[in-house]
């Protein structure tokens, strides 16, 4: 067998946190391993190498920092580098003092690292993201051997730095201890779990499913997708408005608990009380439970 490089995921990913209309859709097809591309000739999900950034193009903190590529150093006038790239400065280009525009890039940030760890395939992390690497916007740094596009160590010894480490090593450590987030099979929610759950099953934020009516919904960008693998269960709440929403949870009630916020990443795991939870804007939230006996 051999896996391939997922550029559909790369764009789809990008365009849905960016905030485009239509994609709820696409991101359910990513976040299931691709099964509309791979799921022939027995492929495996693992065939899917999910990858959001490479070495070519804007690392992740240039994805949510510049708009438009800045490759002027590289002596060709801007004229080099991809101009699709999907990205969205959120207010401004480039470096900020502006809090509620850094705060809103952090969260993006974060959001799609949770959405590369939770989704069934093969992540690949461009090295340097996981402390928020820069290259200034510039994304066709190939020919740059300095500053531009060396490691600044620094940067990853900084507090923000060490801050983002620890985020993406959790969400690393909880993709490999719940077997519903890296499945070794395509779910097509057929399959039941403990005679109560499907395998997979997708609901919208009142807790019912998601019908083809509310899939063909061009403003929807809220989305919740439960996955079961034997006694583990989890449950994840994609929340890409500007605002915090209520998400009621599906039926049958469960033993839920809370283990990564992407807006609260330092947050401990803690127990789930009420019939639904407040997802924060532009943001995800997953949640574990064991499956019903």
């Amino acid at each position: 067998g051999m896996a391939e490089w997922n550029g559909k995921y790369r764009d789809e990913v990008r365009r849905f946190w960016r905030g485009d209309a239509g994609m709820r859709g696409a991101l359910a097809a990513r976040l299931q391993g691709s099964a509309d591309l791979f799921d022939h000739h027995r492929r495996r999900p693992w065939a899917s190498v999910n990858f959001i950034t490479a070495h070519d193009g804007f690392t992740l903190r240039d994805l949510v920092s510049y708009a438009h590529k800045h490759n002027e150093a590289n002596g060709e006038d801007n004229r080099d580098g991809s101009d699709d790239h999907d990205s969205n400065g959120w207010g401004a280009e480039g470096p900020t003092e502006d809090a509620a525009i850094n705060e809103t890039r952090g969260r993006v940030q974060r959001a799609m690292m949770a959405t590369l760890m939770f989704s069934h395939g093969t992540p690949m992390l461009l090295g340097g993201d996981e402390f928020g690497r820069t290259q200034h916007g510039n994304n066709n740094a190939y020919c740059q051997d300095n500053a531009l596009s060396w490691f600044d160590w620094t940067a990853a010894e900084s507090a923000a730095g060490q801050a983002l480490r620890r985020y993406v090593a959790r969400l690393i450590a909880v993709r490999r201890a719940h077997l519903s987030l890296s499945a070794t099979r395509y779910l097509h929610g057929r399959e039941t779990i403990a005679g109560q759950l499907v395998d997979i099953d997708w609901f919208d934020e009142t807790g019912e499913r998601m019908d083809p009516d509310k899939w063909a919904y061009f403003e929807g960008r809220l989305l919740a997708v439960r996955r079961a693998a034997d006694s583990d269960v989890t449950l994840l709440l994609i929340n890409n408005t500007g605002e915090p929403r209520a998400f009621r949870l599906p039926e049958p009630v469960l033993a839920w608990q809370r283990l990564v916020d992407s807006a609260a990443p330092e947050a401990a795991a803690r127990a789930v009380a009420d019939e639904s939870v407040e997802v924060a804007a532009r943001s995800v939230l997953l949640l574990s439970a064991g499956a019903p006996q």
